[in-house]
């Protein structure tokens, strides 16, 4: 653990860096109420509304993130045209968020997650969404917002947010890859199934186990064992990825990397009991933490102990909302002392 003043000092740090987000940005819209009878048209609870509330999910709860750990995110996304369009575009802006990598399309539904919440638990979640990629028009314009904001200057670190939405194509990966190497960019990957093995020569790659087993086609099961690392050391050699951040829900997670003597070394940081209420956004959080610290160059473990701590923060109250930055700094001088 390192010292209360190298902690603060870190986060210090946190302020003064610039990250741009690319990825599947939606909204996510909550029904919120109580719960004291049954239906009597069907077997399923009544929810008597109190509340609704709408906030920036996807990739745009990884900007509010960053937001709140100090940093200056710039999200490159595309949304619909559409109403729920206008929504998110209020939102950022009450958010005080850079929109100018938002772009709006008339060809595609701006995607919308609706949870039911009956007496703190959730109780139904509905999804307005497409998951058709972007066509080439919609593709290039995204890659030239992209490529005009890394020409402006000053941009520390890049974070692909892939929820499988279609914001990210293979086109979009390549593209952004090539320029982030050509000007010495780091990126950090939050993946999914679709475009798992597009994701090459690449910084810190955070997958969980279902992704890890379905992006590889292998049988990952829930232990920290020998076959668990064998699959990610490929996953390294195979995508040529300096770190890998693999999420293991409950049991922590587990960081490797390649080290001088182009070994993979493994380091576990096991999850702190705590009460959870509500897992959603706890990975945008990780990762929004995790890119930080790799821009700030901070060692392996390190990035493991902040991001995992941060994930586990925003577990404790129901629905998505970002780590606040005094809570987890308090945090972890704690655990150090």
């Amino acid at each position: 653990m390192l010292s209360t003043e190298n902690y603060k000092k870190i986060f210090q740090a946190f302020n003064h860096l610039k990250v741009l987000i690319i990825g599947d940005a939606m909204l996510d819209s909550y029904i919120l109420g109580k719960v004291d009878r049954i239906s009597p048209e069907a077997p399923v609870p009544v929810v008597s509304v109190i509340k609704r509330e709408t906030r920036l999910g996807g990739a745009s709860n990884v900007a509010l993130n960053v937001m709140s750990l100090g940093a200056e995110p710039i999200l490159c996304t595309v949304i619909g045209n559409d109403s729920k369009g206008d929504e998110f575009i209020r939102l950022m802006e009450e958010s005080r968020m850079d929109i100018s990598g938002i772009i709006r399309s008339d060809h595609r539904m701006t995607t919308t997650k609706y949870r039911i919440i009956g007496n703190n638990n959730q109780m139904l979640r509905v999804d307005e969404e497409t998951e058709e990629e972007l066509n080439l028009v919609e593709e290039n314009e995204l890659i030239k917002h992209i490529f005009g904001i890394l020409n402006e200057g000053k941009t520390d670190i890049i974070i692909f947010e892939d929820y499988d939405k279609g914001c990210i194509t293979s086109a979009v990966i390549e593209k952004v890859c090539e320029k982030a190497s050509e000007i010495s960019i780091p990126v950090v990957v939050d993946p999914k199934f679709r475009n798992f093995r597009n994701y090459k020569n690449i910084t810190l790659f955070k997958p969980n186990l279902k992704e890890l087993r379905d992006g590889l086609s292998v049988e990952a099961g829930p232990h920290l064992n020998e076959e668990l690392k064998k699959n990610i050391a490929y996953l390294h050699t195979s995508q040529n990825i300096q770190v890998v951040l693999t999420t293991l829900s409950e049991k922590g997670v587990l960081i490797s990397y390649r080290t001088v003597s182009n070994k993979i070394k493994f380091l576990h940081i096991p999850a702190l009991i705590r009460s959870v209420a509500d897992v959603s956004g706890a990975g945008d959080t990780l990762i929004g933490t995790a890119a930080l610290c790799i821009a700030l160059k901070l060692p392996p473990e390190q990035i493991a102990v902040i991001s995992n701590l941060a994930g586990g923060l925003v577990c404790e109250e129901p629905g998505v909302k970002p780590v606040e930055k005094e809570k987890l700094l308090n945090e972890l001088i704690s655990l150090s002392h």
